[in-house]
């Protein structure tokens, strides 16, 4: 079978791509993740699983 591409520009853009560096992520208080988890289940009544809707 005949390949997609060549192995030589393997890693190409990925290569050319400026590195930037990630932010610091913060969670939620214990009380704001219930709470939102509460608005998202009794309020918008919302139901477990990717398939929400």
């Amino acid at each position: 079978m005949p390949t997609h591409g060549s192995l030589s520009k393997a890693g190409k853009v990925r290569a050319q791509t400026p590195k930037i560096e990630g932010h610091e992520k913060t969670k939620l208080s214990p009380k704001n993740r219930v709470r939102r988890n509460y608005e998202k289940r009794v309020v918008l009544q919302r139901k477990p699983g990717q398939n929400w809707m």
